[in-house]
């Protein structure tokens, strides 16, 4: 029972997770570089969508909101991790928008500004919520959709990792960035009782999982077939 460890115990536990969601969580910002470095030295976004940067950059900037202070309590590797990246996503969509072509690259704009307005509506609106306790629940929610929302977005991958019976669209270390990340949130939640952290971070979980389960299941007909690995969504 967690409520018979001692609080400095539950506290070090806590930050602890807190701190190696936020390392393992940079190995997840930084996978997409392969498929960046492949866009910048073909000058062009070929198949590849921008859709799952708009994604993470809308759940990042929510979830940094929800970690700060005037939110939440005491969620402050929350707020850290998200807003690095947010600073990671804004990197890769400008690079995407500059090697898109024309119909893309509009619609990549639009996207990117609806999620800076959506982002102002919710600051806006939760600041108007005079009780604490209701704007931590309204954004809480807001932040658990969220996260959610972007975990659920590689089950695409997943169905054609099962279907093609190939991971060469599903990188090892995105996947095990994902599962190393989730499950330290998923304690960080825990230890800090904050069911709109452990919820979401509990499915990324189960979702690693599932990843890694199929990467090793498909490894050797991907490496047969010797393709470079490489994160692509189909808009």
């Amino acid at each position: 029972m967690f409520f018979s460890i001692p609080n400095g115990t539950l506290t070090v536990c806590r930050d602890a997770a807190g701190i190696a969601g936020n390392i393992f969580a940079f190995g997840l910002f930084i996978s997409p570089i392969p498929t960046f470095k492949r866009i910048i030295r073909n000058q062009s976004t070929e198949n590849f969508s921008g859709l799952p940067y708009i994604y993470a950059l809308l759940n990042c900037l929510i979830c940094t909101w929800y970690g700060t202070p005037l939110v939440s309590h005491d969620n402050v590797p929350v707020m850290t991790v998200n807003s690095i990246g947010a600073v990671f996503q804004i990197t890769y969509i400008v690079t995407f928008i500059v090697y898109a072509d024309k119909e893309k690259k509009m619609r990549m704009l639009g996207m990117l500004l609806t999620v800076f307005g959506l982002l102002a509506i919710i600051v806006a609106g939760s600041l108007q919520i005079a009780d604490r306790a209701t704007q931590w629940i309204f954004v809480g929610f807001l932040s658990c959709a969220s996260l959610i929302s972007m975990f659920a977005s590689p089950l695409f991958i997943i169905n054609l990792v099962i279907r093609t019976r190939s991971v060469e669209f599903m990188p090892f270390y995105l996947s095990l960035s994902t599962f190393l990340m989730s499950t330290s949130f998923l304690l960080y939640g825990i230890f800090n009782f904050d069911a709109f952290i452990y919820v979401p971070n509990g499915i990324g979980t189960i979702l690693g999982i599932l990843q890694l389960v199929l990467y090793f299941r498909y490894q050797k007909k991907s490496m047969e077939e010797s393709s470079e690995p490489l994160m692509v969504s189909q808009a």
